[in-house]
This record gives C-alpha cells, structure tokens and sequence, in this order.
C-alpha cells in the first residue's frame, strides 16, 4: 500500500521513522517550501502515487484536509493525529501572529528542553534520546521553514463541514496529555467522519508516532487492513 506522511510543525520524516520500516512503499512529505495548505497539498499531490493512504499529524493532519480537498479520489485510507478540523480561535491566532513576529526579528525558539514538557507525555520526558530527536527537528526545519509553516496554518480554514461528506476509511489518534491539541477535538472528528475509528493514546502527549510507535504502527496496520 502507497502511504503519503505529513509531518507537523517543525518536524521532519523523523516524526515517523518507527512506521516507516513498517510500511516500504511509503515516501515523508516535504513541507517546508510552501507558505499555505493549498501550495503544500499540490506540491504533495505532484509527488505522490495516484493512489494513496494519508497519514498526517498536527499541521499535516490540516493538509490532509486541504488535500482531500483538492483531490479526495486518490487518498484511500486516512490517519489523522494530533490535530483538529476547527481554524484558530481568536487566542491562538494571536499567540501564532507573536511567534511568527519573533522568528522575523531573528529569535527563532524553536523547541528548547524547556518547551519539552507541553508537548510531551510526563512519561517521555525520561526518554533522553526522544527529547534529543523533538529539539533536533526543530531546529533542523529552522527559522525560515517556521515562518512559511506557520503561515499556513494561520490561514487554513475550518474543515468540519466538510468531514461528514468523506467516505475514505478514517482512523484518528489523539494523545490522552495533549496540551497543544485537545484529545477531545480529535474525537469530533471522528464523530463528523462516517464510519470513523477513533483511538486516546494514554502515554502520549502530542507527538503519538515517537511516544508510543507501537500502537499508531498497530492502529496504521488496522486501517489498511480489509474488512
């Protein structure tokens, strides 16, 4: 099975290289080029088999949808983690126009140890070589690559009237410690999905594929497995 996997925000393919061994006709998008979801999903569709499963986290889980969007007859399977269908309330628009303003005047954060524990489960915080991994993708997506990210996703719209018309075998994953997207936003999207498979990972925080591989490997095979 073809699998297309988007990373999230200031991640790389090493989000998913647990998975990746598991599934060989796989290819990570890259998207780090592009300034909004609708550029990002035509670069994806450019480079992607006709036919695919789509597997995305956090922003990639907001590409999926723009993806689906623009051409939802060649995704056949979607897996969706850590993410939500809403666009930014009015809050988190603010809170990403200030960090957007900061990268501009060259203070890049980037992930540092201190930002470690909202995106982490308590329990991976002990994983030094996973903590390690989080703050090296980060910075190796860099400043500019942040900017154009966070642009995009500032700009993408709300996509829960759509979920209700897809008919693509769905699986949605939420990380039970979650501080960055709340479990329960991944439950309403399995509620909008028909048929929807909807799965709380209880030692994960925001990043499911790297706190527990195990069970979002299972869960992938599950999806792609016939009925």
């Amino acid at each position: 099975m073809n699998m297309v996997f988007l990373p999230g925000l200031l991640c790389d393919q090493h989000l998913w290289h647990h998975q990746l061994p598991h599934f060989p006709e796989s290819q990570v998008a890259d998207l780090t080029l592009d300034d909004s979801l609708p550029a990002m999903a035509t670069r994806v569709l450019a480079n992607a088999p006709p036919q695919f499963a789509l597997v995305g986290l956090s922003m990639g889980g907001y590409l999926a949808f723009e993806i689906l969007r623009q051409a939802p007859e060649r995704v056949t399977h979607l897996a969706l983690f850590a993410t939500s269908a809403r666009a930014d309330v009015a809050a988190a628009a603010r809170r990403r126009k200030g960090l957007i303003g900061l990268a501009r005047q060259h203070r890049f954060l980037g992930v540092s140890c201190r930002l470690l524990p909202s995106l982490l489960h308590q329990d991976s915080l002990a994983d030094q070589a996973l903590c390690d991994l989080v703050v090296t993708m980060a910075r190796d997506v860099g400043r500019e690559a942040f900017l154009r990210q966070q642009t995009a996703i500032l700009a993408r719209p709300d996509s829960r009237e759509m979920l209700p018309t897809l008919r693509t075998p769905t699986f949605v994953g939420a990380g039970a410690a979650d501080q960055t997207v709340s479990p329960e936003l991944g439950r309403e999207i399995a509620d909008l999905i028909p048929g929807a498979r909807f799965q709380l990972f209880s030692r994960s925080g925001h990043l499911p594929p790297l706190e527990e591989p195990d069970g979002v490997t299972a869960a992938l095979r599950n999806l792609l497995t016939p009925a």
